[in-house]
């Protein structure tokens, strides 16, 4: 009987304890990685700005973050630079001086690609999160589904009614690497959920899950309250039963 209070205190305390590192361990290590890519942008910025514009040669202390925003406003300009016809006409002038290196013209013309597509407004990015089978059949794996574009990929391996999509499958915990592969369009289940969504159940490796939320389904025009799915097609295709009381049964 004595060692009841003792061990129910040190549940609680245990509890506290735990509750203060789910709060604190997510703020802490935003703060470290937001502190290293501050720190790692000073280190490349602050060596070019000379010692008269730099405050840490009045204070006797390091401004940490001065290289960070003349970063940003070097980038900024150098944007606003580039909008005008002289602008564009240096960038295109010094774009083919790099596609005249053989090595370069191919790292330079890969990397302009990707973030052209990832940060333009006009890009098409991953547009669903769906379902594979993968590696074996009644394994499923989380995908995000690319646009549907046609290459040469779709002209030769194509079946009618069928397409093949590019989808990319991510690795747990580190979503920017994995796999691409081009699946038929019938054997990926897409997904309701958004791709930050899916990105947190990748990085969580699963235990960050979104909630499903409830919505109206509209069965024979009667709202039906459910999770998000589809109605069966038995559901469609016959009217709804209307249950029998005793009176109403035929006589036999």
């Amino acid at each position: 009987m004595s060692d009841a209070p003792k061990t129910s205190g040190m549940t609680r305390l245990r509890n506290y304890f735990l509750t203060g590192f789910v709060v604190c361990a997510p703020l802490a290590i935003t703060a470290y990685i937001a502190w290293s890519f501050i720190g790692w942008v000073d280190s490349w910025v602050k060596p070019y700005i000379p010692a008269r514009y730099s405050p840490d040669s009045y204070l006797p202390f390091p401004v940490p973050g001065f290289g960070l925003i003349v970063a940003l406003i070097l980038i900024t300009l150098i944007g606003f630079l580039t909008a005008n016809i002289v602008g564009r006409a240096i960038v295109n002038f010094g774009e083919r001086l790099l596609g005249r290196m053989p090595l370069v013209r191919g790292i330079y013309g890969s990397l302009k690609q990707i973030f052209e597509t990832v940060l333009s407004n006009k890009g098409d990015m991953f547009r669903q999160v769906g379902l594979v089978e993968y590696p074996r059949k009644g394994v499923w794996s989380l995908v995000f589904v690319a646009s549907e574009k046609e290459n040469e990929i779709n002209e030769k391996l194509d079946q009618e009614g069928d397409p093949l999509i590019a989808v990319f499958m991510p690795c747990t915990p580190n979503p920017t690497t994995g796999f691409l592969m081009y699946v038929p369009k019938s054997d990926i289940v897409l997904l309701d959920m958004t791709i930050e969504d899916g990105a947190k159940l990748i990085v969580s490796a699963g235990l960050v899950a979104p909630e499903v939320k409830s919505k109206v389904v509209v069965v024979n025009g009667e709202p039906i309250e459910g999770v998000l799915a589809n109605p069966s097609v038995g559901a469609l295709a016959q009217p709804a039963r209307k249950s029998r009381t005793a009176s109403s049964r035929p006589n036999k």
